[in-house]
Order: C-alpha cells, then sequence, then structure tokens
C-alpha cells in the first residue's frame, strides 16, 4: 500500500498546481488549517471534499472489556469529518 502524502508533498504540488512557491504553498495550507480550526463549531466547508463538524454525544452506559463491568460514559463534544457526495463519487465511482 502507497504512503499518505507528507505535508511538504502536498504543498509541493499545490504550489506547482497553482504556480506559486513551495513555502507560499505551506502558507495556504497553515491557512486554511487555522481556518477550519477557528469556524469548526459553526461547521467548516471545504468545498468538494467535505465538512468539519462540532457533535454533541450523549451520555451512554459502556462496557469495560476487561471486567465486563457496566460504565458511566459522559456526554461529551466531538469533532466529525462529513465526507462530500463529490468527493465520494470522485474516489469510488459513481454507482
Amino acid at each position: 500500500m502507497a504512503r499518505p502524502m507528507s505535508k511538504s508533498e502536498i504543498a509541493a504540488a499545490l504550489a506547482e498546481a497553482v504556480g506559486i512557491t513551495k513555502k507560499q504553498g505551506a502558507i495556504v495550507l497553515d491557512t486554511l488549517a487555522q481556518l477550519a480550526y477557528k469556524n469548526a463549531k459553526n461547521s467548516f466547508t471545504f468545498p468538494g471534499v467535505g465538512k468539519l463538524v462540532l457533535v454533541n454525544r450523549k451520555a451512554r452506559k459502556g462496557r469495560n472489556p476487561k471486567t465486563g463491568e457496566i460504565i458511566n460514559i459522559p456526554a461529551k463534544k466531538v469533532v466529525k469529518f462529513r465526507v462530500a457526495k463529490a468527493a465520494k463519487d470522485a474516489i469510488l465511482g459513481k454507482k
């Protein structure tokens, strides 16, 4: 299996495609990440790729797999990424 692209490889590919320097490509990636972190509470949409959303999980009961003891898991907020339909179709192919 191929390894995932590193940040510098993504920045270089972005720079080549747009016609900017690799350093500027890295700045674009950092800025996009900072925007996503800042706006994730209201949901952040990356067009054509997906959406970051903040979801409230309810409290629930779980089980300790080692002892079998039932435990209470408290409510908490989690960040989820929902993949866009366009991304699914491009990666998996249309059904």
